[in-house]
């Protein structure tokens, strides 16, 4: 992609940054926005992900038809789907008039769904069907009607894990995904973080009219070390404060230090356009929030177990030979019995043997035993699972384990 291009697009949506990894994600909605195929974009909130539909649709046939951007997560379940399908006079109590919905004012355009993952199963079930045929009926309206839209979606939840856990339908995930684009989270965009801070400060002292808040040395390194739950939104509105009762002055360390919630701790950020992975400065992995990375730990740590328990009973059969036409009796409480599904290994739900324990109990029992090995020291024990203290806290809680 001409990197021309990307610092125009940039330019002209007011994204600022220079990072490998925001480059290749506007790189990427750039080279998809002429392709009339629906856009799943991911992230962190505040990442930013609401840039990226409209670089979708600015660069795209569509660009001078309308674009209507709707908060799936701020539309109460009762009414989203007289909001995006629109209803009939009568529909319901309240519906004193004919009204179009979303979809329909949308036509020949594009239409973004943020936070997508909010929706209702019913609603995701007509979102589908106008996904595959461009048809919905009103509400209240036996009447198909067509829309011809485009469509992107955007979350910050593992969709992967919603689709397990039954909240989303799998083929409508699989339809609004054609294409994804992963957006970078702020702690991972090096100094990106000081050219955002800067602009804000600007900005800011020209809406309240004061001179620009400056950060000395130590409040720089501080701004980057900082994790950023948050992401841009968040250091926003920590610049936008220090506009209003630091005004003027040069903000040191321990003056940002106030205005950051402390319970996010620092981050040991990783320099720009090298790859991630590994352990932060805290101890955790770099991605504790990743539920993927968490579960394949503990699969992987199962699975040595089982078989270490295998090599055992083959083991007592070879020493302990049974007689002719008598089965071996091995007692069942010496074993754990675990046979993963390639549902389990590929991370959505699947059958399994009656007799297999399940993924989660299997997974309880193994970090019982572990906090009786540690005597319930649970530091040690989450150095024994190979897990982070978080992780294992929020297990403990979640198997009732305290």
């Amino acid at each position: 992609m001409d990197q021309e291009k990307i610092q125009q697009a940039k330019a002209r949506l007011g994204i600022v940054g220079n990072s490998p990894e925001l480059a290749q994600a506007v790189a990427r909605a750039l080279r998809v926005a002429p392709i009339d195929l629906s856009v799943l974009v991911t992230g962190e909130s505040g990442s930013g992900k609401e840039f990226f539909p409209k670089i979708i649709h600015s660069y795209s046939p569509r660009k001078h038809a309308k674009y209507i951007a709707v908060n799936c997560g701020a539309i109460p379940e009762g009414t989203i789907d007289s909001e995006l399908f629109g209803h009939e006079k009568g529909a319901f109590t309240g519906a004193v008039a004919s009204r179009k919905g979303y979809f329909e004012e949308a036509d020949g355009g594009t239409i973004f769904l943020d936070e997508v993952a909010e929706l209702p199963l019913t609603t995701q079930a007509r979102l589908l069907r106008v996904l595959e045929s461009g048809e919905f009926m009103k509400v209240g309206s036996s009447q198909v009607q067509k829309t011809n839209i485009r469509v992107v979606a955007a979350t910050n939840e593992d969709m992967r894990r919603a689709v397990a856990e039954r909240r989303f339908r799998e083929d409508l995930y699989y339809r609004l995904s054609t294409v994804q684009i992963a957006v970078p989270p702020l702690r991972d965009r090096g100094t990106d973080i000081l050219l955002l801070a800067r602009r804000f400060a600007v900005s800011f002292a020209e809406r309240y009219r004061t001179a620009p808040v400056e950060f000395s040395e130590g409040a720089r390194e501080a701004l980057l070390r900082y994790r950023w739950p948050g992401n841009v939104r968040q250091l926003k509105n920590v610049v936008e404060q220090m506009s209003v009762f630091e005004a003027g002055n040069t903000v040191s360390r321990d003056m940002l230090e106030t205005y950051l919630p402390q319970s996010a701790g620092s981050y040991a950020p990783v320099p720009v356009g090298t790859a991630r992975g590994g352990r932060g400065a805290d101890g955790d992995v770099s991605d504790p929030r990743s539920y993927a990375s968490e579960r394949e730990m503990l699969l992987n740590l199962i699975l040595r177990l089982q078989r270490e328990i295998e090599e055992l009973r083959a083991e007592i059969r070879a020493h302990h030979p049974a007689p002719e036409k008598e089965p071996l009796a091995i007692p069942q409480t010496a074993l754990v019995k675990y046979r993963p599904a390639v549902s389990d290994l590929r991370g959505t739900e699947g059958p399994g043997p009656q007799e297999a324990m399940t993924l989660e109990q299997t997974e309880r029992e193994t970090i019982r035993q572990s906090l009786e090995r540690n005597q319930g020291r649970r530091k040690a024990t989450a150095a024994e699972l190979n897990i982070s203290e978080r992780t294992l806290y929020r297990k403990i809680k979640e198997y009732g384990l305290e």
